[in-house]
């Protein structure tokens, strides 16, 4: 059975997904591990690019060090800023699988289109540069992106989705959004995620 690594996004925290967590287990029929970074949440200590790093590499050792999951079917799922989160985490651990929700390209990229001023960049600290890490990694991806979505745009989504290796299967959902992804994708949205995780046995 496939356990999901759910890496969520910089709003809110675990218990905003729980609708979307439900559909998930009971659609696609895997277990899932749903984690606060830190900072969020619950969770003490205080939020920061190396800690979500951390903090996702931990719940993975978690889940291996478990008698009742396979180790070798755990799948990293992220969203939004956990898309970053997630493709970290694939370059150095063996990973079943990658599903990247709404991803964008760097927080640079991020912030150039937020404030196009020059040298706007300087002052981004974090960086969660994805597009410079995804060439490292080798396992099958899925990426889903809303083509409406209005926080990160769909072109980001797409370069990220050109720069990765194959396999990998972009799924670009008609009239969504940033947070209405799984809603508005419907049936379509999770027969393209079970599709996925039947490629994968």
């Amino acid at each position: 059975e496939i356990t999901w690594l759910w890496l969520h996004g910089n709003a809110g925290n675990i218990s905003h997904r729980l609708e979307n967590l439900h559909l998930i287990h009971h659609r696609l029929g895997v277990n899932v591990l749903l984690i606060d970074y830190r900072g969020y949440g619950h969770s003490q200590g205080q939020p920061s690019e190396k800690g979500t790093y951390r903090d996702a590499e931990g719940a993975f050792q978690y889940l291996q060090s478990r008698p009742d999951i396979d180790p070798s079917k755990i799948l990293v799922f992220g969203r939004s800023l956990g898309c970053a989160v997630a493709v970290e985490l694939a370059t150095h651990c063996a990973l079943y699988g990658l599903i990247l929700e709404s991803p964008f390209t760097s927080l640079a990229d991020m912030a150039k289109r937020a404030l196009p001023l020059p040298g706007v960049t300087l002052f981004v600290r974090k960086k969660y540069d994805s597009l410079s890490k995804i060439g490292c990694v080798s396992i099958p991806l899925l990426v889903l992106h809303g083509d409406q979505d209005d926080t990160i745009p769909l072109e980001m989504g797409e370069r990220l989705f050109e720069a990765a290796n194959q396999p990998k299967t972009f799924y670009a959902i008609n009239g969504a959004g940033h947070n209405d992804t799984y809603i508005v994708g419907g049936k379509s949205y999770f027969a393209t995620i079970d599709d996925f995780l039947k490629s994968l046995s």
